[in-house]
């Protein structure tokens, strides 16, 4: 995937919006519009995935945080990248933090999926399609459309 095409994940959690306030799921996806279909960005879209893993992640929102990490490897972030974001989790939230949060969240199975998978040397569209699989809609800690989990 590049930096142009449809990520494999949508923001499904706007349905939400709907259900309270029509105009508000408009303005909702109008701003959505702006920050993530912006013409003229400056930062490649992998690295919108990669600041919005680390504000889900500091936030404790690892649903998201899991989620952009499917789009960042889809758009093309490196495991190196991914190594590199994962040691800034670790020295910005502290050791306790990472043990007891990060390493057993359903993002940091999915990092560990990508990189066991690339190590076997399996192709990257195989690796995104399996991420999918298991850390898609289908997956309550993941999923973001009411009534997936």
């Amino acid at each position: 995937m590049t930096s142009q095409s449809k990520p494999p994940l949508h923001p499904t959690g706007l349905v939400g919006l709907k259900r309270i306030d029509p105009e508000l799921a408009r303005v909702g996806s109008q701003f959505w519009q702006l920050i993530w279909k912006r013409e003229t960005a400056a930062l490649d879209q992998k690295y919108h995935y990669l600041v919005a893993l680390g504000v889900g992640v500091g936030a404790g929102r690892f649903r998201q945080a899991t989620r952009e990490l499917v789009k960042a490897y889809a758009a093309g972030v490196t495991v190196e990248e991914l190594d590199e974001v994962f040691s800034l989790l670790v020295w910005m939230q502290g050791v306790p933090t990472f043990s007891s949060e990060i390493a057993p969240s359903s993002l940091f199975a999915a990092y560990q999926l990508v990189k066991a998978l690339e190590k076997e040397g399996v192709p990257r569209e195989e690796i995104i399609k399996r991420l999918l699989e298991k850390y898609g809609e289908s997956n309550p800690e993941v999923a973001t459309l009411p009534g997936a989990d």
